[in-house]
């Protein structure tokens, strides 16, 4: 292919230093592993632990709410939901006002596991906000609002 397009290598330097995505990508993946390795001991991964937090309510919440929350589509919520219905840790039932819906709760064994979770997520959550420049996420969780 001798005709083939050639990026100039100056380009892909240029496009990680500056790619906003690749570095708000790049953030995420950090974080998720510092919260993974800090709730690991109680069973949770980040994303569980979000998830779970996110249940966390009054009343069992239906799934579309839930997933705008976590900003995925119904069918990943879905698959994230498996792990933790098997542990015991969460309820999924009918909705009884719409029967294709679903209806999503903690159980009594959920709410231990988050409640044992959550003293983790705030010594690691506080670590991390007094690392910031500033020693506040306000700044940066304005910034990242704004993008979505």
């Amino acid at each position: 292919m001798s005709n083939a397009i050639k990026i100039p290598f100056s380009t892909t330097l240029l496009v990680r230093d500056t790619c906003l995505c690749l570095h708000v990508q790049r953030a995420a993946r950090s974080l998720a592993r510092l919260f993974d390795d800090a709730l690991r001991p109680v069973g949770l991964t980040n994303g569980q632990f979000s998830l779970m937090m996110s249940l966390n309510r009054p009343e069992p919440a239906p799934m579309g709410p839930v997933a705008n929350v976590l900003a995925m589509d119904q069918t990943t919520l879905t698959a994230a939901l498996k792990p933790l219905q098997r542990r015991g840790w969460v309820n999924v039932t009918q909705n009884p006002k719409d029967k294709r819906g679903r209806l999503l709760s903690l159980t009594p064994d959920g709410k231990a596991v988050l409640s044992a979770a959550l003293p983790i997520w705030e010594r690691t959550h506080a670590a991390l906000e007094e690392n910031l420049p500033g020693g506040s996420g306000e700044r940066l969780r304005s910034e990242l609002q704004a993008l979505t």
